[in-house]
């Protein structure tokens, strides 16, 4: 079961996160996803945090996101740590907006 959070700032990202942790959920399986490719990583590697990769995504889908646009890209992660299509168009809406979404995994 997934837990999806949608906060401002890399602070209450952070305040998240540790909530999320105290429910016992571990580090690599918390995600957090930003519009800008640069505000993303910047967040994941600050709040210590999973990284969306191969053993997520598979090898096609990783090289395929080398060539889509930011967007689909994000659409793509948000599938491969277990949201549906629709709940990944959503939260991609959501990224547009300016707001940060962490998804928490078991």
């Amino acid at each position: 079961m997934n837990t999806v959070k949608i906060c401002e700032n890399g602070v209450q990202a952070t305040k998240i996160i540790n909530e999320l942790e105290a429910e016992g959920f571990k580090n690599d399986n918390i995600y957090v996803f930003a519009h800008g490719e640069e505000r993303s990583k910047d967040l994941t590697d600050a709040t210590d945090t999973g990284d969306v990769g191969v053993g997520e995504q598979g090898i096609l889908n990783t090289v395929s996101n080398v060539f889509r646009k930011r967007g689909d890209e994000l659409r793509a992660k948000f599938e491969a740590v277990g949201l549906t299509e629709q709940e990944a168009e959503k939260y991609e809406e959501v990224l547009d907006g300016g707001q940060v979404v962490i998804v928490a995994t078991n």
